[in-house]
């Protein structure tokens, strides 16, 4: 069932869920399929297409998952040198928050219904030497999708958040999955869940007017 919202309330409340997330409800193979059948009609850069979307679902592989992430957040979160935005700066107001929520996802994540992998298709991996134009290029070609599937998904009353802690062992993910390492790079994890509600808020924001350059930097 869809919630009826306007493009500009999907835009601007469609937020990282990671609380929220409905570990007991099952989420519809067919559901997941519309809300990706949306995301492909996101543009992609010469027509290219050159994605593949894997989700999973097998409790043992999402576990596996789930052991990498967790090993992964652990490292980056107690990483020395993070950093500091001043006392009044609405990021350091919600990093608190944030911290918190991502540590919960960390805890749960291999109870998700379902996680997907979205993934970059072409000659070579990304991380040998591929220079900006094409780095820009392939990542311009798969991002609007990701973000048209995490819109739809806020339509149908489901959420994500897009987490990438997986990465450092996606080797080992692409043989447990059977995705051809050389050839196919992986561009994040995504739970995918119902929300438990469905009333999200705009998010605070750093201004338009301090980040936004006319003319000149």
């Amino acid at each position: 069932m869809k919630l009826g919202l306007s493009a500009d309330e999907v835009l601007t409340t469609t937020r990282s869920v990671r609380k929220r997330l409905d570990l007991d409800r099952p989420v519809e193979r067919s559901v997941v399929e519309e809300c990706l059948d949306v995301a492909l009609q996101a543009p992609t850069g010469s027509n290219t297409q050159g994605w593949q979307w894997v989700f999973v679902t097998d409790p043992e592989k999402k576990q596996i998952i789930a052991d990498y992430y967790g090993q992964n957040f652990d490292a980056y979160t107690n990483r020395p040198g993070q950093p500091e935005y001043g006392d009044d700066d609405v990021r350091t107001e919600r990093k608190p928050l944030i911290m918190d929520s991502a540590g919960y996802l960390r805890e749960v994540f291999h109870k998700v219904p379902v996680m997907m992998i979205p993934c970059i298709t072409g000659e070579g991996r990304l991380d040998t030497g591929v220079p900006t134009f094409g780095q820009a290029s392939a990542w311009g070609s798969l991002l609007p999708a990701v973000w048209s599937f995490m819109l739809a998904l806020r339509e149908r009353g489901m959420g994500s958040a897009w987490t990438t802690l997986h990465l450092p062992h996606e080797k080992e993910v692409a043989e447990l999955l059977g995705i051809p390492y050389d050839t196919v790079t992986q561009a994040g994890l995504f739970p995918i869940a119902y929300t438990l509600g469905t009333d999200f808020k705009v998010a605070k924001r750093l201004p338009a007017a301090k980040l936004s350059h006319w003319d000149e930097w």
